[in-house]
């Protein structure tokens, strides 16, 4: 290049500012100056863009260092002489110098930061155009490891900051897509930058970051986790004022979007980000209502997993707070039918709240026109899921959220009760009986609930139209005209019925509860049953079917229970399981205070119902000879207990026969039996009592339990028992009670010696050899 490449600059100039020495491209920078100065005093624009693109191409894009910084002092000095005419020449002024911010040479690096800090006081909002580029190359300066660098960067931002918010024309939407993608860098001092700039962005009147915070809320949640405090609290501070002025002004907000992001950080193992997370959704909860139950699936798996002993206090008390809201947006309107796009129901809908007089809209707000309704479906199945892989207080949470979904949706509950119901069974095997008992209140509800028989009522209507019944199926009415059960056993024996002609097969229970309980009680009891057969597989005690069958009594029905218990062990197949169920249950009967209702109808037997539970009982309990007499002893039927006790003499006596009249005996010595102890005094009208108590002494050997018995039979008076000797015939004492008189005892009789027949036969089988 010769001299005239280089006009207007002189030579020395030219030679100065590529010279190594700062002093020397100092002394060319003043003399670029008073070029610069007289060009503009002269209005020759053509010569100022002139000396503009030589220092910008021939020496701050040379590949010679010292070229480079000269070029940059020279561009600084051109922009503060030209002054205010400066802005005509910004892109000229800053295009050379923002390349070389990656430059290798820490100087050079220095140097153009320096030159530009210069351009920018100088132009101030005119270099707003070429933002992007400059954030960009002090988002990279910031993090150097060279302290000049990076206090030179640290200055430039700042007065970069300054423009920003003195400016009403910066172009956030533009800066946007790189804002969003320097969020997640990882260099604590690059957080820092970015969290800096966020928080400055945010406290300009003028800029609206809510709008945009979609785009960067889930970066700064990973700026939440950071190991170094001052950045964790500064990130912690900047969404902190973004949550009040989602809270103050919530109409820009897109809360669908930004909840997807908070979900997904509510799973992060860091309890700062975690406890943050679930206390947006709270006041997302409060401000966007209705339209968070499009998230509730996911804010259910995400919450119910931090409800446990193991979360950190802060973050159990936000779980807790996050869980409490979401439940409160559930209403009778969910389980309204989904309305259709333009139906009837499809814009506003006028529901009544039951805190509230006046009438609430819900609005179809931001969901594309359609009304927002909970998916039962999806949340169900988030709850099962967890009910079966959970921690136990997880399982509490989702017990409890079961409860309330059936109380405020039972009709879509039951919807998907195909679901819900095996989760709930298979529950029942848990160690933690606090899980046991509160799922034994779900299953209770579902079956007591009167959604439930709807929903089987509409179901059976789909899948099986109905259909004019045969002659052989309709129900035969008697002489009276009343309709009469095919099944026996669905009333009390009376006298004339015939148990032999009871169906050998195995038969479809049902039962029909007088007191509001469902179909699926009937498969609640089924498979309780078969839970426990497999319980009985194993050796150790039965606490387990004790706590279960005593709860349900509490939460149900008594009667229903053990009246659907009988049914099924009836034409259970399994005998040896059927004997232990039958006395299991019986021994629950007799000692259980949740029975005392059960045990005061049968001890009376004052009505046809009470009749009809005591012969249906009596239909299973014959699996169980001690069970049958004890059941007997309890209704007061002693003169059928003498009865099946002189039948004993056919049994086999085991060891496990003994073990149950020793048990009846202690039973009898209980309070339970007091009225019973009490009627050995009169003897004259319960002679019965006293030889069916005699027969039980008669079997025993002579143990601690035949002492007992035998010490008790010492007691009844002796003159009683000298009359009752005295006289030639014995009648048995008749029963006064007007129902149980029309009892067919005859035939349960036969049915108790049929039943123990098929226990002898499956005893003496012979098993085939393999």
């Amino acid at each position: 290049m010769n001299e005239k490449d280089f006009a207007p600059l002189t030579p020395i100039c030219v030679k100065n500012l590529s010279d190594r020495l700062y002093e020397k491209r100092k002394t060319g920078a003043i003399e670029v100056e008073r070029i610069v100065k007289d060009l503009v005093t002269n209005s020759k624009r053509s010569q100022i863009k002139r000396v503009l693109k030589i220092l910008g191409d021939d020496f701050a894009l040379s590949n010679n260092p010292n070229a480079r910084n000269g070029g940059f002092i020279g561009l600084a000095a051109s922009a503060i002489a030209l002054g205010k005419e400066a802005n005509n020449y910004v892109e000229d002024l800053i295009r050379p110098v923002v390349p070389s911010f990656t430059d290798q040479d820490s100087r050079v690096r220095y140097y153009a930061c320096e030159a530009l800090y210069n351009i920018c006081k100088v132009c101030r909002g005119f270099v707003l155009p070429y933002f992007n580029e400059i954030f960009d190359g002090v988002s990279k300066l910031i993090a150097d490891t060279e302290v000049n660098v990076k206090n030179g960067a640290e200055v430039l931002d700042r007065l970069i900051k300054d423009i920003v918010t003195e400016s009403s024309s910066f172009d956030l939407k533009a800066f946007i897509p790189l804002l969003r993608e320097r969020v997640y860098a990882r260099d604590p001092y690059a957080r820092q930058f970015i969290v800096s700039w966020v928080a400055v962005l945010d406290a300009v009147p003028d800029i609206n970051m809510l709008v945009l915070l979609p785009e960067i809320l889930d970066g700064l949640f990973k700026i939440l986790g950071d190991q170094k405090p001052e950045i964790r609290k500064m990130c912690e501070n900047v969404l902190k004022d973004f949550l009040n002025s989602i809270d103050t002004n919530p109409a820009d907000v897109k809360f669908e979007g930004m909840s997807n992001i908070l979900i997904l950080n509510c799973h992060s193992d860091d309890e700062i980000i975690q406890c943050t997370a679930m206390t947006w959704l709270t006041v997302f909860i409060s401000k966007a209502g209705r339209t968070m139950l499009l998230n509730a699936p996911g804010i259910i798996k995400t919450v119910l997993p931090c409800l446990t002993n193991n979360s950190h206090k802060v973050v159990l008390d936000a779980a807790r707070k996050l869980n409490s809201e979401m439940k409160t947006l559930i209403c009778e309107q969910d389980d309204l039918p989904t309305p259709l796009l333009g139906s009837p129901m499809d814009g506003e809908i006028k529901i009544k709240d039951q805190t509230d007089t006046d009438k609430e809209e819900i609005t179809p707000d931001k969901t594309g026109g359609r009304v927002i309704q909970l998916d039962v479906k999806n949340v169900i199945s988030v709850l099962c899921h967890m009910l079966e892989n959970g921690h136990f207080q997880s399982k509490i949470a989702v017990l409890d959220w079961i409860n309330h979904l059936l109380q405020k949706v039972p009709n879509k509950t039951f919807l998907n009760m195909d679901v819900l119901f095996p989760a709930l069974l298979r529950c029942l095997t848990d160690e933690s009986e606090e899980v046991v008992l509160l799922d034994l209140e779900a299953l209770a509800e579902i079956s007591s609930n009167p959604a439930g028989q709807i929903t089987q009522d509409l179901q059976m209507a789909v899948e099986k139209p109905p259909r004019e019944l045969t002659p052989d199926r309709k129900d035969k009415k008697d002489k009276e005209g009343k309709k009469r059960p095919s099944d026996p056993r669905q009333s009390a024996v009376r006298k004339g019925d015939n148990l032999s002609k009871l169906p050998k097969a195995k038969l479809t229970v049902e039962y029909e509860s007088k007191h509001g309980l469902n179909a699926y009680f009937t498969k609640f009891m089924v498979s309780l049953l078969d839970m426990f057969k497999v319980d009985q597989q194993s050796t150790e005690p039965k606490e387990r079917e004790y706590f279960i069958i005593r709860q349900l009594s509490h939460l149900l029905n008594a009667e229903d229970i053990f009246q659907s218990f009988s049914k099924i062990l009836v034409i259970e197949e399994d005998l040896d399981f059927a004997k232990k169920m039958v006395q299991t249950l019986n021994t629950i009967l007799l000692t259980s205070t949740e029975l005392f209702g059960l045990r005061s109808q049968l001890k009376t037997l004052n009505s046809q119902d009470s009749c009809s539970l005591f012969c249906n009982l009596y239909m299973s309990w014959c699996h169980s000879p001690i069970a049958t007499v004890s059941l007997c002893f309890l209704s007061q039927n002693y003169s059928h207990a003498c009865q099946l006790l002189q039948t004993f003499g056919d049994l086999e006596v085991t060891v496990d026969f003994l073990k149950e009249i020793d048990k009846l005996v202690q039973l009898i010595e209980s309070p339970i039996f007091a009225y019973l102890r009490l009627q050995l005094l009169d003897v004259q009208n319960n002679q019965d009592l006293i030889k069916s108590l005699y027969g039980l002494l008669m079997l025993l050997p002579q143990s601690e339990a035949f002492k007992l018995l035998r010490y008790r039979l010492d007691c009844i008076p002796h003159y009683q028992l000298a009359l009752m000797n005295d006289r030639q015939k014995t009648k048995s004492s008749t029963d006064q009670r007007p129902f149980v008189s029309h009892l067919n005892f005859q035939d349960l009789l036969q049915h108790f010696k049929q039943v123990q027949e098929k226990h002898r036969q499956k005893a003496f089988a012979v098993k085939p050899r393999r």
